[in-house]
């Protein structure tokens, strides 16, 4: 597997790993919106997210995310985060029908 170079070079990426370095979280972060976050499963639940998420917030003040509203788990973790509905898609950003909830932290 590879990573695309294009995908790199738009976003910061920051990976978490256990402690014998296999990678269990990542975040993508594009100025101040996230563009990606995932926590393995198995490690879900530790604040690992959150950990992640503070530590975008320290580096680009109040963050934005896009998120599927359908995916009521992330809606729930990024409104315990402090983040609010700031608007919606019918659409995603690649014009799928997959309707988005735009959200920000205020």
């Amino acid at each position: 597997m590879r990573v695309a170079d294009h995908c790199l070079a738009v976003a910061d990426l920051w990976v978490m790993s256990d402690d014998d370095d296999h990678a269990v979280a990542f975040m993508g972060l594009t100025d101040n919106s996230i563009d990606s976050l995932f926590v393995s499963p198995a490690h879900a639940g530790k604040g690992i997210g959150r950990q992640l998420v503070e530590h975008a917030r320290s580096l680009a003040g109040p963050l934005m995310v896009d998120v599927n509203e359908q995916n009521l788990p992330a809606v729930g973790f990024y409104g315990r985060l402090g983040f609010r509905v700031t608007g919606q898609s019918e659409r995603d950003n690649d014009g799928r029908p997959h309707p988005l909830l735009h959200m920000a932290m205020v």
